[in-house]
């Protein structure tokens, strides 16, 4: 579904990316692993035509309309009604109105329906970002630290949601520093530190490697003891 082969990225002298290099297989959830300042979204803007490698390769082997997006700018008309917004992107999409409806209640938000973007909590906003993200069904959604912030309950919900998208036949492709969270929805995972994937894998075979159990207090170790450095 996606393959990336040595890209990398400077801004400035600044090497963001050096000699990245990955594959995502078609309906797995594949997590992007590392601090803040890795590099991570910096990946996805790269896959996602918002930004220019400066070398390497990279492709989706779907077409724009097949994709699905929830980056940190979650781009909401703050003053119109959450099902307001879901209405103007069905538009924009060619798609049925009744198609709104069926995404909010996906994310649970069907009571909140008429209120307006600059009424919600964060998780709320959070997942109608999400639910817009879905609304057209794409094959492949990126996630961009999609749990950052929330509430454990809250957190819980989005999981439970990718982990449907994903069994429904959908590819995710998603950026976290939360080791936790990893184990629960990834079944291969990149860890990415300065730029450089260091190790890749499932997150039980790359504990298995460094002579770890499958927890995450274990698999953030990996990284301690790969990097030196404790994730952000």
């Amino acid at each position: 579904m996606i393959q990336m082969e040595s890209v990398s990225k400077h801004f400035g002298s600044q090497a963001v990316l050096t000699d990245v290099s990955f594959e995502v297989s078609r309906q797995e959830v594949f997590g992007l692993l590392g601090p803040s300042g890795a590099g991570k979204t910096t990946i996805i803007n790269i896959l996602t035509h918002q930004l220019d490698a400066d070398g390497g390769t990279h492709s989706i082997d779907v077409t724009p309309l097949e994709t699905g997006l929830m980056l940190d700018e979650d781009g909401l008309f703050v003053r119109l009604s959450c099902l307001e917004n879901l209405r103007i992107f069905a538009s924009i999409y060619g798609i049925a109105p009744e198609a709104s409806q069926e995404a909010l209640e996906s994310v649970g938000l069907v009571g909140d329906a008429k209120k307006a973007v600059n009424q919600l909590s964060k998780g709320m906003r959070q997942r109608l970002a999400l639910a817009r993200a879905i609304l057209h069904r794409p094959k492949l959604l990126f996630l961009d630290e999609p749990t950052s912030g929330l509430d454990p309950s809250t957190a819980r919900g989005i999981h439970r949601l990718i982990l449907g998208l994903r069994d429904k036949g959908a590819t995710v492709f998603l950026t976290t520093h939360n080791m936790d969270e990893a184990v629960k929805l990834c079944d291969r995972v990149a860890m990415l530190h300065k730029g450089h994937i260091v190790e890749q894998g499932s997150p039980l075979d790359i504990c298995q490697r460094y002579g770890a159990m499958k927890t995450v207090p274990d698999l953030e170790e990996v990284f301690i003891k790969m990097t030196g450095e404790e994730l952000e």
